[in-house]
């Protein structure tokens, strides 16, 4: 279940639960958008149910989750059943995305269910307020909190990722920085580096005078979706989203932590990029399966609204079109997609899939 983060959750919860037998699991978060092969909404709830001879499901929840990421992460997992007997196992992994943890979370899952348990998910949302973005378990709504969906069964299910971005610039290094906060780029503010990088690019491409942008106004974050960073990830980039600038010291706040040392390039894509990559990400999916796709849930990050305006339902439908199977998704403030043998689990920006076959 995925709704607006303007509802009072824990009563959108109760009239889901009041529909669904005891017996049935309850999970999802709050999203600044929502969407099915229905509709695609800025305020609404999507409520998707999903049931399987084939698959079994297994829900936890664990709360502390920005204070104590691996506690949380072990406390979810020990709630989850030892019992089970099927050969492969996936996971949904929803979180509070005001935590900052992505990144950690995505480690964390990744070394509590193992090396070959793959799993794909979100971080809940509000909208871009960055307020509140609680989860939902059962009868419980949680911030600061994650959940956690084992899925198990005789197949494996599909996941899928792509973004659609472009490096434009040069290399720099994290030479200081704090947490999620980055001071400097090779020595020099973080901001005053990324407004050099995109100053040509943004005067030539859209006619932008990158510097008489204001800070903290709806166009800066705007620009900042269109140019963010990615870390070379050798064959791809992982993207990371500077989703403000602080002013009086030339900082950029990310939405997850970055650890010095990093190298980061400017990444560009417009929007057909951006849609083309929706799409890519639904096609490959399908062919994964063999075109053979019982329903999916995707995750898209939520500043891809502010640079598809009223496109962003273009990229949705060609996702649907492609996938032709019932789907759920949601704007996320962060992607979570984790592959056998990946080092680094967590996106922004980026269209995640989790597919469940026939």
């Amino acid at each position: 279940m995925f709704a607006s983060s303007g509802f009072d959750a824990e009563a959108v919860l109760a009239g889901v639960n009041a529909l669904v037998d005891d017996e049935t699991a309850v999970v999802g978060c709050t999203a600044g958008g929502a969407f099915t092969e229905e509709e695609s909404m800025d305020t609404g709830v999507a409520v998707t149910l999903v049931t399987s001879d084939s698959f079994r499901f297994d829900t936890a929840l664990a709360v502390g989750l920005s204070e104590n990421t691996r506690g949380a992460v072990r406390d979810a997992v020990r709630a989850l059943p030892e019992d089970i007997e099927e050969p492969y196992q996936s996971a949904i992994v929803l979180h509070d995305g005001l935590s900052g943890v992505g990144e950690q979370l995505s480690l964390s899952v990744q070394r509590r269910l193992g090396p070959y348990v793959e799993f794909a998910g979100g971080a809940a949302s509000d909208g871009l307020r960055m307020e509140s973005a609680p989860v939902f378990c059962d009868e419980s709504v949680a911030e600061d909190a994650v959940v956690l969906v084992l899925v198990s069964g005789e197949k494996r299910p599909i996941i899928t990722v792509n973004h659609g971005h472009s490096p434009i610039s040069e290399p720099w290094e994290v030479t200081d920085v704090s947490g999620n906060v980055v001071h400097e780029l090779n020595g020099e503010p973080a901001f005053d580096v990324w407004k050099d990088a995109v100053r040509d690019h943004a005067m030539e491409t859209s006619g932008i005078a990158v510097d008489d942008v204001p800070v903290g106004s709806a166009d800066l974050r705007k620009l900042m979706v269109t140019y963010l960073f990615g870390i070379d990830q050798g064959e791809t980039y992982k993207i990371r989203w500077p989703r403000t600038a602080i002013e009086e010291t030339g900082a950029l706040q990310f939405a997850v932590d970055i650890p010095e040392g990093t190298v980061l390039r400017i990444m560009h894509g417009n929007r057909a990029d951006q849609i083309a990559s929706a799409e890519q990400a639904a096609a490959d999916a399908v062919s994964l399966c063999d075109g053979n796709i019982a329903g999916a849930f995707v995750y898209d990050c939520a500043c891809r609204q502010l640079l598809f305006d009223d496109a962003f339902s273009a990229a949705v439908d060609g996702i649907i079109s492609t996938l032709s199977a019932p789907v759920a998704g949601f704007e996320t403030y962060g992607e979570l997609c984790m592959q056998a043998g990946q080092l680094s689990g967590f996106h922004n920006t980026t269209t995640v899939l989790f597919a469940l076959p026939e």
